[in-house]
């Protein structure tokens, strides 16, 4: 393949991808306009996002056997072609149960576009590193790019838009995707898949997926429900494990596991992606939102040089991968990060000028840029011939990981704000005496005087919930280390 075919086809999967990624958080920002035409409330909105979140994990475990029928290429087309109706269906729906099924279909799609894209990648390139370097590339700049352009469809047209706008990208790209991406196979022949093994699989993911969705309204300790259904959750995916073991014929060929690399690279991807960097993407919009009442579109903006710093980077933390070793650039991947985290994010607070966060928040990129290719390569060293599996577990488990992470923040910022709000006296926020001579004064009406207390004892409490969750990112990310500096001693050994 020549070097313009090459670049041809990284164009052609990198704006599939740019599109699927796009969409999970560009509906984000249009939910709260939803509510009213869909005729639903605030917790059946979220199954908007919960049914694509399902839908898309449920398929990753066919992704093998689907791609040993049809081929790469075939499994793109069909995704970005599922993608596009499945995008202009969700944009016509007039009920909650109709845009429901049709995001579960978005869902089914965006995995099979994920895959696909980065073993296309992973299969046109030699270097894997720079494989992954391109994809980051695009994938990186559609979470921030999701509240700017959701903010001002939603804002300036309509909900209805946010579905709408990736019609024509998704046309235009699936007839570039059929004239001309290469027929691409990975050479694997798979005759059929363990179906039982697909069922505990996609019982056990549903139920954890609804729990992490949901158990904030529940209750994480406090509800039945939350309990039956974690507990579904363990029984089910234990009964896989078992089924898988000592079946001939396996749903996931889970003998990776046994290759210390690609554990190390699951367990930096479930505990520093999932946890901590899924936090941090879910946390920053929220921050400069809630806490500092920026809108949608100019929280995109805000956050655009973030993104452009983790795209680019990503190229370079590519190009490193295959020209230093893998794990050294990881470890510089996760120095910046912490270090970052540490110096500025815990600092981070109601009166932080957007400036100063715009250029902190762009060298925080730069360590999450050059984390995701290195990873990649650790995961796939010697099993290269297993490329797709350990692809699709990787997506997996950044669903998973990434679904613990939000539901964490969630709960961190909950609590926290509200023990910081019970905690927090006029001492902290105020001079007891200025209080006082405040509360006292004639400049205002007594009403305006407290609201105005009130809500800097809000803002506060937020801020240092804000602060807390940071922290816990740092925490989660030691947790990873910890994970990869025993595999690394044990490897030695």
């Amino acid at each position: 393949m020549t070097n313009k075919d090459k670049i041809l086809h990284a164009i052609i999967v990198m704006v599939g991808a740019f599109m699927a990624i796009l969409d999970t958080t560009i509906v984000d920002v249009a939910l709260p306009k939803m509510i009213a035409p869909l005729r639903t409330d605030l917790y059946g909105i979220q199954w908007v996002v919960t049914s694509y979140m399902i839908a898309s994990a449920v398929l990753l475990p066919l992704i093998e056997y689907i791609e040993a029928k049809i081929g790469l290429k075939n499994m793109f087309v069909i995704g970005i072609g599922l993608f596009t109706i499945g995008s202009y269906i969700c944009g016509i729906s007039q009920s909650l149960s109709e845009i429901i099924i049709f995001r579960s279909i978005q869902g089914a799609a965006e995995a099979l576009i994920m895959v696909s894209a980065q073993a296309i990648l992973f299969t046109i390139f030699e270097n894997k590193g720079t494989a992954m370097g391109i994809f980051g590339l695009g994938a990186s700049l559609a979470p921030a790019a999701g509240p700017t352009i959701g903010g001002w469809l939603t804002q300036h047209i309509g909900w209805e838009a946010i579905f709408f706008v990736n019609v024509p990208v998704g046309i235009l790209n699936t007839f570039l995707s059929i004239f001309f991406l290469k027929s691409l196979k990975t050479g694997k022949h798979i005759e059929s898949f363990n179906l039982i093994s697909l069922l505990f699989v996609s019982v056990s993911t549903i139920a954890l997926i609804i729990l992490l969705s949901n158990g904030q309204k529940w209750g994480w300790l406090s509800s039945n429900i939350t309990i039956i259904t974690a507990y579904a959750s363990i029984v089910f995916m234990l009964l896989y494990i078992i089924s898988d073991l000592y079946s001939k014929n396996k749903l996931i060929d889970l003998s990776i596991f046994s290759k210390r690399s690609f554990l190390m690279a699951f367990f930096a991807y479930f505990w520093i992606l999932g946890f901590s960097m899924y936090a941090i993407f879910y946390a920053l919009p929220l921050f400069f939102e809630k806490l500092k009442n920026i809108e949608s579109f100019k929280t995109g903006l805000i956050l655009l040089p973030f993104a452009i710093s983790i795209a680019l980077f990503s190229v370079v933390g590519g190009a490193l991968s295959d020209k230093k070793s893998p794990k050294l650039v990881l470890i510089i991947a996760i120095t910046i990060y912490l270090i970052t985290l540490h110096t500025f994010l815990l600092r981070f607070d109601f009166y932080t000028p957007k400036h100063t966060a715009m250029w902190q928040l762009s060298l925080l990129g730069v360590g999450l840029g050059l984390f995701f290719p290195p990873v990649t390569v650790i995961a796939l060293s010697g099993l290269e011939e297993k490329m797709l599996i350990v692809i699709t577990i990787l997506d997996y488990i950044r669903f998973i990981g990434g679904s613990f992470g939000t539901a964490i923040a969630t709960n961190i910022l909950n609590t926290r704000t509200d023990y910081h709000f019970d905690n927090i006296t006029f001492i902290q926020s105020f001079n007891t005496l200025k209080a006082k001579m405040f509360l006292h004064s004639d400049f205002l009406t007594k009403p305006i005087r407290e609201a105005i207390l009130y809500k800097n004892i809000e803002i506060s409490s937020l801020s240092e919930a804000f602060q807390d969750l940071f922290f816990w990112c740092i925490i989660f990310t030691l947790v990873g280390i910890l994970f990869l500096t025993i595999g690394v001693k044990q490897k030695q050994n």
